[in-house]
């Protein structure tokens, strides 16, 4: 029984044939290894004038960046407020989700009631302001006689000629192009204004639109074991300005009506709605804005006849304190917790570092910063 003979070089002709397949193809070099490149060399000796030059780039660096952020102060400043009206328009988006409307057309339903409110302002209420205005600034040349009648301000007229000053002063009309420069600055300034309102209400409708996005993604900055704690500090610090914004509106709505109300009563009905607008819009404005108003009210009560400036002392008087005491803490329970004199102080600071825009950020930033620090510095220290 014989044996069929193996085929001989099998294995030889499959080498061949891979050696031609890949005998055309380019020979790879092979990797370099790490001791190719050589040793590394020992690190730098950091002496004193290596510490010092990279000390001074840094510096420099720090203040190119910090005059960059100066430079764009106000675009910054346009940023936050924007930011600000987005988290107090976030309620009323929140409100529209609760009840099952997508995020997208609870925007839109906000932003189409905001404008329809402002519209309607505008439709009803800025020709009667714009007359009572007007009726204010006719009059005034009559207040301003009948203040000659005061002895001592026949003093201080005989001595300065302030009455005859302030009513030629007034008798022409130009205050706005005396403030601004002209009537290219008046031009100027206007649309400077509506430039930025514009530009507010852009970046209001994106963070509105992205605020669920735009937490998330600073959420993410934090690491995994603290995410859930920074999560919950931050969605509280946005119900907090949200709140702080819509209470703040309720207040100065109060203060308007109720200001609206008793001017009718006292007399001051021609100029009832223009001085109303003018207390509320004041109102938002912490620690000062009432009594500015108040103040504007009651030189005109006292310019009509001293019994009505009387009268106004009283009420406000009296309001001030319902609204310190009764009004504002009752609205404000739920948003921002900051005691008086942080009130006070911050209010002072915000206005002094960015005026108007600073004091109505200014109590909501201090309710966050005392927020984290209870939280997180407190907290912290009692474990120790």
């Amino acid at each position: 029984m014989s044996k069929d003979p193996a085929p001989e070089r099998e294995p030889d002709a499959l080498l061949d044939v891979d050696d031609e397949a890949t005998r055309d193809e380019p020979a790879l070099a092979p990797e370099p290894s790490p001791e190719d490149f050589g040793e590394p060399g020992p690190p730098l000796n950091r002496g004193p004038f290596l510490i010092g030059f990279f000390g001074g780039l840094g510096f420099f660096i720090a203040w190119w960046l910090g005059e960059q952020i100066v430079s764009i102060g106000s675009v910054l400043v346009l940023i936050v407020v924007s930011m600000f009206l987005a988290a107090g328009l976030n309620p009323g988006v929140e409100f529209f989700e609760r009840r099952g409307m997508r995020r997208s057309y609870a925007v839109l339903t906000v932003i189409l009631l905001v404008l329809a409110a402002l519209a309607l302002f505008l439709v009803a209420f800025v020709p009667v302001i714009s007359d009572q205005i007007k009726s204010i600034t006719d009059n005034a040349p009559g207040w301003l006689d009948s203040l000659q009648k005061n002895q001592k301000v026949q003093d201080l007229d005989k001595q300065y000629d302030v009455i005859d000053k302030i009513k030629a002063y007034i008798a022409k009309g130009d205050f706005a192009s005396n403030i601004f420069g002209g009537v290219l600055g008046v031009g100027l300034a206007v649309l400077g204004v509506l430039a930025n309102a514009f530009v507010v209400i852009v970046l209001t409708l994106y963070f509105l639109s992205s605020l669920d996005k735009t937490k998330h993604a600073l959420y993410g900055l934090a690491p995994a074991s603290r995410r859930d704690r920074v999560t919950k500090l931050g969605d509280r610090i946005i119900k907090g300005v949200g709140g702080y914004v819509s209470g703040a509106f309720i207040v100065a709505t109060c203060a308007g009506v109720t200001s609206l109300i008793f001017l009718f009563i006292v007399g001051l009905s021609q100029y009832a709605v223009a001085l109303a607008f003018v207390v509320a819009l004041l109102d938002v404005i912490p620690m000062i804005g009432a009594t500015i108003g108040a103040v504007i009210v009651t030189a005109i009560g006292f310019a009509e006849d001293p019994k009505i400036g009387i009268a106004c002392i009283i009420f406000y008087v009296i309001y001030q304190q319902l609204e310190n005491y009764l009004i504002y803490p009752r609205v404000m329970s739920r948003s921002v917790d900051v005691p008086g004199a942080v009130t006070v102080i911050a209010a002072l600071v915000g206005a002094a570092l960015l005026g108007v825009v600073g004091a109505l950020l200014a109590i909501p930033t201090a309710a966050a910063i005392l927020m984290l620090t209870r939280e997180v510095f407190v907290r912290r220290q009692d474990k120790h």
